[in-house]
């Protein structure tokens, strides 16, 4: 009995003292992960592939300037850039990744004129050759391409006689596709305006292929690593990736097991605590009012970004217009792709702007004066925001601004951050106001906890964050040099997008659960840390995965690739904690049955669409032949909406199951939503994107990316017949986010017509902050 006690009293005391060492841990974690994350940014803007100041020809002749180059980087992120195809994989996937299309040109082209002087030489001419004859004439090519001819000293790039030829024959071909377009690629006729802009763009291009296709100084392989695949060039996959990739399999088996572990070892029998059968519907303050509008708009800009979906994939299959109308003339495939990636931000981001809204008084016990105006300012100003970078957005385009206003106003040429500087600015202003107003309310939380490292101030430091790490998108112009951008701009959609709102999210529900007593608040606060000593940890740095053949060093590969193995399951603590939840508290699992049920739909799609088909584009082997192929958008799918648009549902119902009457919360209605919306995504990867994606992976690995993303696959019957059998996954998807908005509607309707009188007190409103 003794011995027993002692055990047991040591026990709790080595369990105290990993609660209190768990900020510390995290301090150190962050520390580490960004020293490593900023030095691997100082290595990649040192050894970025060079951007010679004159391309020659062996008799000096000027073929490319630096100038032009620049210039062609402008005004192809001026038109809409990643949205027109893509450059070293990154971008859209129905017109060709401009890089592997120049490549494998440029070196039939090159092929041609080494074997018969013939430029216009195809890919049926080099197949039509005799083997040994192929492949003698395939080591010529790539002796052309492969030998870095580029002069540090002079900053200049003497090219070849073949390879000169070759480049003009390119220039000839993209002229007339640049100039017309392509019904086939939804690229629109007129797509850049005069000859000029046609040729700089064409330059940008070529030198994205070259830097693809000569071997870096002292290394055996590429500026990309050897990206894209392409045996006439001889770009293959280093060996190294194979063993990286080895390598990130044993650690995402072994971080699952530490995982596991470390859950078990904390988990303690008294941390459940009942929860009342029924709690009172509460009487919402003035701001919180407000904050059913903000979920209001979010379900509107849903349906929006689900119709841009619809448009987006169906130019797969009609590239010019939808059921014959010409939808190419009024709304391109490059505005809608951008509204439906925007939409789907602005969307999800605004259900958490106002989970906070809602959240800050509810925790702080407090309303400041003015609150409600503040609220409401905020929501217009972001709705002005989302209105205006949409508008710009198309006015870019369509070539109604120029290059120096379509950086501004319009388009910015990278995903997930199409929107205008100035209107990104703006979106940056209006998110420390939305911190502003959320500190106000939540200040006297904050001062009765007395630790600063207790729950309510993480939640405060989660919140900073928020608009922290979005203004890292300033980091970059429209004329950075493209490697340097894309790692800033990886910096935005991964740690913004993935790391601290998912953070912030998982600290607002640790929150709750706590409040509403699901977990002891000591619990959550554990919960929380792990959870985000996991997300940091490991995400940090894996926001390198993103950045394998974009200029950057190999080390690059090695690192990206082992910790963004370990992202894969931190949000199912959380998960498990209200699993066991409901297991002891089945009455209270009724009362808030649809905010868990769309919270528990997060743990899912976090383990299938994050970790299941995040992991299989993240091995740096795999990713070589998948990259820029439709198996990106399984995972970003499965990922985007099934982790982050379920817990922005989440939140919004959790927020709404407070306050709204018990007469407009339609059960029925919400169930029917929940199944629609997670049976159509299901349906839709099941039927359209898996068997798509795979269906270019397979050609990529047998014939080359060029060919994965050539009119010959695009069009062939198996991509059209998968594009139309995910139409009634679309379907249902749509009517079951048509269910949720009438759910929204209603409940805003009976939150501002019909206030529910309860014998729970308001929150107090103060005169003062």
């Amino acid at each position: 009995m003794v011995n027993s006690t002692i055990v047991d009293s040591g026990t709790k005391t080595a369990r105290k003292t990993r609660q209190l060492s768990l900020p510390a841990w995290l301090v150190l974690i962050c520390i580490v992960a960004f020293s490593v994350l900023l030095g691997a940014g100082a290595m990649i803007r040192k050894n970025a592939p060079p951007v010679p100041e004159l391309i020659k020809s062996p008799q000096q002749e000027i073929v490319v300037t630096q100038a032009e180059i620049q210039a062609g980087q402008e005004i192809y992120l001026a038109r809409g850039g990643q949205h027109i195809g893509s450059v070293w994989g990154h971008g859209s996937y129905l017109a060709p990744d401009w890089t592997a299309d120049i490549l494998h040109k440029w070196g039939l082209a090159t092929a041609g004129i080494l074997y018969n002087q013939n430029p216009e030489f195809s890919q049926g001419d080099l197949e039509a050759l005799p083997a040994p004859e192929k492949a003698s004439l395939a080591a010529r090519v790539s002796e052309e391409f492969k030998t870095n001819r580029y002069q540090s000293e002079t900053q200049e790039l003497i090219l070849t006689n073949a390879q000169t030829q070759g480049l003009k024959q390119v220039f000839k071909d993209y002229h007339e596709l640049l100039a017309h377009g392509s019904s086939v690629h939804s690229i629109p006729n007129g797509w850049f305006k005069n000859d000029t802009q046609i040729h700089n763009v064409t330059a940008f291009f070529a030198w994205t292929a070259w830097a693809a296709a000569a071997n870096r100084p002292n290394a055996p392989f590429s500026y990309t690593a050897n990206w894209p695949h392409d045996d006439l060039i001889g770009n293959d996959a280093p060996g190294q990736f194979l063993i990286w990739s080895i390598v990130s399999v044993i650690v995402l088996i072994a971080g699952i097991g530490a995982f596991v572990f470390v859950y078990l070892a904390q988990e303690e029998s008294d941390e459940i605590q009942p929860v009342p059968a029924r709690p009172a519907v509460r009487i919402p303050t003035p701001s919180q009012k407000v904050t059913s509008l903000y979920f209001g708009v979010a379900m509107v800009l849903f349906l929006v970004q689900i119709l841009m979906g619809m448009f987006t994939a169906h130019y797969a299959v009609e590239g010019e217009g939808f059921y014959g109308i010409p939808l190419i003339d009024f709304l391109p495939y490059a505005a809608s792709r951008t509204w439906h990636l925007q939409l789907a931000i602005f969307w999800i981001a605004t259900c958490w702007l106002a989970a906070g809204l809602y959240f800050a008084p509810r925790f702080g016990g407090f309303e400041p004066k003015f609150q409600a105006w503040g609220n409401s300012i905020l929501l217009i100003a972001l709705t002005v925001i989302v209105l205006g970078s949409m508008v710009g957005s198309w006015e870019a385009v369509t070539g109604v601004l120029d290059v120096k206003n379509s950086f501004l106003w319009g388009h910015q040429g990278y995903e997930y951050i199409e929107l205008g500087r100035v209107w990104q600015v703006l979106l940056i202003g209006g998110m420390i106001f939305w911190l502003w107003l959320m500190y106000r309310a939540f200040k006297p939380a904050l001062d009765k906890e007395k630790s600063p490292t207790g729950l309510s101030h993480f939640f405060l430091y989660s919140a900073i964050t928020i608009p922290l790490f979005y203004s890292v998108g300033l980091m970059y112009t429209n004329h950075t040099p493209l490697s340097i951008a894309e790692y800033w701009r990886w910096w935005v959609v991964h740690l913004w997008v993935e790391g601290f709102f998912e953070v912030f999210a998982t600290v607002v529900i640790a929150y709750l659960c706590s409040e509403l007593g699901f977990l002891k608040k000591s619990s959550a606060l554990r919960a929380t840390y792990l959870t985000t000593i996991l997300y940091l940890g490991s995400g940090v740095i894996g926001t390198l995965h993103h950045l394998y053949f974009s200029g950057t060093p190999s080390f690059v590969a090695a690192i990206g690739s082992v910790f963004s193995a370990l992202e894969v399951v931190p949000l199912t603590l959380i998960g498990f904690e209200v699993l066991k939840t409901l297991k002891l508290s089945k009455e209270a699992e009724g009362f808030y049955r649809w905010p868990l049920r769309f919270f528990i739909a997060t743990c899912f799609w976090n383990l299938i669409g994050a970790g299941v088909f995040g992991f299989l584009i993240n091995p740096p082997i795999v990713l070589y032949y998948s990259q820029g192929l439709n198996t990106t958008p399984i995972h970003a799918h499965a990922a985007l909406f099934g982790v982050y648009g379920c817990l922005a549902l989440a939140l919004m119902l959790f927020a709404f199951r407070e306050f709204v009457p018990e007469d407009a919360w339609n059960e029925y209605l919400l169930r029917f939503a929940f199944w629609m919306i997670n049976i159509g995504l299901v349906i839709m990867l099941v039927f359209g994107l898996i068997p798509n994606g795979f269906y270019q992976l397979a050609e990529s690995i047998n014939h080359g990316t060029w060919y994965a993303r050539s009119a010959e696959v695009i069009t062939s019957p198996w991509m059209r017949w998968t594009v139309w059998l995910r139409i009634p996954g679309d379907i249902i998807f749509a009517v079951g986010t048509l269910a949720m908005f009438v759910f929204t509607l209603r409940a805003i309707i009976a939150v501002f017509r019909f206030p529910v009188k309860t014998s729970q007190p308001e929150l107090k409103v103060s005169d003062s902050v």
